[in-house]
């Protein structure tokens, strides 16, 4: 697995590209945006970036936001910046994930091979015993608040207008939109969306939750049922 790293402190990036190697990754450092996004539009191939936001030449948002114009290459931030809002904004420019430092290095190479092993798939089909005997196969999802998901293309509009949602946040909102009304445990959301039951997940999860919120815009589109999880509306 080749990660590129976007990280300008040496202290912190070799103890990282450290651990990285240790776990088999071949680990690209790159210490400005400037010299990420050459790297990046020469198309070499990687799996998986790290980016750090508090980058010398261009705040790390404002990276990702470029990264996400050039490729679709999956984005974890690792930053020691952990209010909301900024978590909200990582998701909302692109990224994949959010991890605040410091951490414990197995921690996010599970969260990297998490990533890695969602990017290339396609919205988790139901189980057959899930899926209603009468449902007939389709492509186009309604909700309220003029929200249409289509499946095939992975696109979502509001009233016609196009929302631009991330690949977690995508798989989130169709695995509850395929049925509208039946609430989904945490658990259960984590193990088909993330690849993981981890309850250290169970944030990340509220981020994306509220990052779906806010990208639609529509009143109660993700329901949360206290001490369960979420659902989609039904009706």
């Amino acid at each position: 697995m080749r990660v590129l790293l976007i990280e300008d402190d040496d202290r912190v990036a070799g103890a990282l590209s450290v651990n990285l190697t240790r776990q088999q990754m071949d680990v690209d450092r790159v210490g400005s945006a400037q010299r990420a996004l050459e790297r990046l539009r020469t198309g070499a191939r990687h799996d998986v970036v790290l980016l750090d936001l508090g980058l010398p030449d261009l705040d790390g948002l404002a990276l990702c936001k470029r990264i996400r114009e050039l490729c679709d290459v999956p984005v974890i931030m690792v930053t020691a910046r952990t209010d909301m809002s900024t978590r909200l904004h990582g998701l909302h420019v692109g990224a994949d994930d959010y991890v605040t430092k410091p951490f414990d290095p197995r921690e996010l190479v599970a969260r990297i091979h998490a990533v890695t092993r969602r990017a290339a798939r396609a919205v988790p089909e139901l189980p057959i015993e899930d899926a209603p005997a009468s449902a007939a196969p389709t492509t186009t999802i309604a909700g309220p608040g003029g929200v249409e998901l289509d499946v095939e293309r992975r696109e979502v509009t509001v009233d016609g207008a196009p929302v631009a949602l991330t690949r977690k946040e995508f798989n989130l909102l169709a695995m509850l939109a395929r049925q509208p009304g039946i609430v989904f445990t945490r658990s259960r959301i984590l193990a088909e969306v993330w690849d993981s039951a981890w309850i250290g997940n169970q944030r990340t999860l509220e981020v994306h939750v509220a990052a779906v919120r806010a990208k639609l815009g529509v009143a109660g589109i993700i329901e949360t049922v206290r001490g369960v999880g979420y659902r989609y509306p039904a009706g």
